[in-house]
């Protein structure tokens, strides 16, 4: 079994995966005469190509037994893919170099007010949440082209995510 720590869902430490999604250091616009606030600019959504467009999607997942069996991993080399909770649960998020090399996952603890954006060609777990019934909004990829590889692993990792 392949051990790793997972770490806090930051800026700095997701930056070569893509973007972490949320309000924090952002800059704040009040808006509606005051009654609402409005922050841009949170992630880099890049779909257009093969003549893509942007899908808004909600998602609803199911918690997989721990420790997590990861058995396959997939990216979209035309487009980003963002998710963001619609609960305060913290959820994990798993990204690889390698799907068959488990020296390079790294697992990030993010909070139930942070989303991220995979970018492009990032290998990455489909969703892993706490419990059972938590919802996302995605923003993905529709339109023409193939935007989803999976890598299917012949043996499983079973990776143990330390806290």
């Amino acid at each position: 079994m392949h051990t790793i720590a997972s770490e806090p869902l930051t800026r700095a430490a997701f930056a070569r995966f893509g973007d972490v999604v949320e309000m924090e250091g952002a800059e704040h616009i009040g808006i509606n005469q005051g009654f609402a606030e409005r922050v841009n600019g949170l992630a880099r959504i890049d779909v257009a190509a093969e003549g893509g467009s942007v899908n808004v999607s909600l998602f609803t997942a199911r918690a997989r037994p721990r420790p997590v069996a990861v058995e396959l991993m997939e990216r979209h080399p035309l487009g980003t893919q963002l998710f963001f909770p619609l609960q305060a649960a913290a959820w994990l998020v798993l990204v690889c170099d390698d799907p068959r090399q488990p020296q390079s996952y790294r697992a990030f603890r993010a909070t139930g007010r942070q989303g991220v954006n995979y970018g492009r060609n990032v290998w990455h777990h489909p969703l892993l949440v706490e419990s059972d019934g938590e919802r996302f909004i995605v923003v993905d990829r529709a339109g023409p082209g193939s935007n989803l590889e999976e890598v299917w692993l012949d043996e499983p990792h079973v990776l143990q995510l330390a806290s």
